[in-house]
């Protein structure tokens, strides 16, 4: 039966691709056909589920830090939100006729955003560890603190006071990165990571918390790690392929009754006025208006949580199973319009941008851009290991660089390391816009895994009247022609460029080497 499942989650993914959808949409609608023509639910599948959950928090916590979480504009905007959300979903609540307390924990679990399915969005677009990025996933964590205490509330169980021994994990973290540093970089490291993921998980559902919010806790155990990115991109293909699994579960909710339909219409209507809560709340809090609508789009779906907590107070009695199908399709509804919304935000900014700047505020903002590149003669954008390389030869060849990164974490770790480098989103437009770049000799781009963002960019520079040397790294060969149409002057693959390299020194090194004249 398992080979049902797969079949056809291959089968509606293709399709959606053929159709320039997100895979996911097809992974959604494959679980909702499947649970119509009667297919029972398969408990491999929820597993398989259950554990790409896991792994997707878990990669997303080794990109935290505890302090992008206590930023004043996270906690703020995702508090004030949730009350918000309540306010308005309470009434539907009781006009469908739920109790109050039943009402009540529903309307908090609809104020929630999903979590799995705006890491997903971020993560295909790379922009997890934006500006924006890191103020969504702030926010989720928020909720999913949130969740904790209203899963005890819905009948799941108030968590242990041994809950408090975690804290231990704190102080054990460096031992944790010298651990994962020893393992090497082959299969011990995917191990030590899944072992991660899976323990710390175990632990938090022992002292009746949620295993998953264990795993994003595991994740930021190691954040920060040099081992900790090359860890991330080894759960990459995997975290994908388990993710199906979910999003088949979701589907399978099946539909609900004439009543249940009304209810999910009803706040399929609300959906858009809770991206805009989010926007507004965000420009009050004195972000730029492009961080703000980047953030919101990526934080307007119905969450998973919703219905989770609507299982468990269906378990105790609270509410109608028939609540749980409604939900079940009100949140794969929601994942569906907001996938390709999602896919597609950057170029919507660019068509919304002079309307939705005007809402902007006139104030010092966290997020803003830099207004002059000094005296350098040479922009790095995307100081990872590539733009640090690249940054640190210009230094020595005597040239002076300023490397941009989206990453606020990154940019602190540069100064302390003695680079100038400011934040800078390369995606954002309005980075070139009035810089003066008569001195730029070059500007060399280093994020190629994201060859839109470097193609964009290129493209804005030209438009901007820069003629000078662009070069980029890209991740496959397909994506040349991309880049050259952007009038990118050279791109590189950069295992092909090392190869080269490599072959180059051998060959240099031969010729060094004295003939035999015999």
């Amino acid at each position: 039966m398992d080979i049902i499942w797969i079949a056809a989650a291959f089968g509606a993914g293709l399709a959606a691709r053929a159709v320039r959808m997100p895979t996911l949409v097809g992974y959604l609608a494959a679980g909702l056909v499947l649970a119509l023509l009667g297919v029972a639910p398969s408990p491999v599948i929820d597993a398989v589920g259950d554990f790409g959950v896991v792994l997707l928090l878990f990669t997303i916590g080794l990109h935290l830090s505890l302090g992008s979480l206590l930023q004043r504009e996270v906690v703020g905007v995702g508090a004030i939100h949730l009350l918000l959300g309540a306010l308005v979903f309470l009434p539907l609540g009781l006009a469908f006729g739920l109790e109050v307390p039943a009402a009540a924990l529903l309307a908090v679990g609809l104020g929630f955003s999903s979590t799995v399915l705006t890491a997903k969005s971020l993560d295909a677009r790379g922009e997890l560890d934006t500006f924006h990025g890191r103020l969504a996933i702030g926010i989720l964590v928020l909720q999913d603190v949130v969740a904790v205490a209203l899963l005890a509330a819905a009948g799941s169980g108030a968590p242990s006071p041994w809950a408090i021994a975690l804290l231990l994990l704190v102080p054990a973290r460096p031992w944790l990165r010298r651990l994962m540093r020893t393992t090497g970089r082959d299969e011990l490291l995917l191990l030590f990571g899944l072992l991660m993921a899976l323990g710390v998980g175990a632990l938090f559902a022992q002292v009746g918390l949620d295993a998953k919010l264990g795993a994003l806790a595991a994740g930021m155990l190691l954040a920060g790690d040099e081992r900790a990115e090359e860890l991330y991109h080894r759960l990459w293909a995997l975290k994908e392929v388990f993710l199906v699994g979910f999003f088949l579960t979701v589907g399978l909710a099946g539909l609900p009754d004439a009543r249940g339909l009304l209810g999910v219409l009803l706040l399929l209507g609300l959906l858009p006025l809770k991206g805009i809560a989010f926007f507004a709340l965000m420009l009050r809090f004195g972000l730029r208006a492009r961080t703000a609508f980047l953030a919101s789009v990526s934080l307007t779906a119905y969450s998973e949580f919703a219905l989770i907590v609507a299982v468990a107070a269906a378990a105790s009695g609270r509410v109608d199973p028939g609540v749980v199908a409604a939900l079940g399709l009100l949140v794969a509804l929601s994942y569906a319009l907001n996938a390709p919304v999602s896919r597609s935000v950057n170029a919507l900014w660019l068509r919304l941008e002079d309307r939705l700047n005007a809402w902007e505020r006139n104030v010092a903002h966290p997020d803003h851009e830099p207004e002059t590149l000094g005296d350098a003669d040479y922009v790095v954008l995307g100081m990872g290991r590539a733009g640090s390389a690249a940054y640190d030869y210009l230094v020595e060849q005597g040239a002076r660089p300023i490397g941009l990164d989206a990453d606020p974490d990154q940019v602190e770790r540069h100064a302390v390391e003695g680079r100038r480098v400011v934040y800078g989103d390369a995606k954002d437009p309005e980075l070139w816009t009035g810089l003066d770049l008569s001195n730029i000799r070059g500007v060399l781009m280093a994020i190629g895994r994201t060859p839109a963002a470097e193609a964009a960019a290129s493209s804005t520079l030209r438009a901007e009247g820069y003629e000078g040397f662009i070069a980029a790294l890209m991740q496959y060969e397909e994506n040349r022609a991309e880049l050259d149409a952007a009038r990118v002057t050279v791109s590189f693959l950069p295992m092909a460029q090392a190869g080269r390299e490599l072959a180059q020194a051998c060959l240099e090194r031969e010729a060094q080497r004295p003939r035999d004249l015999g």
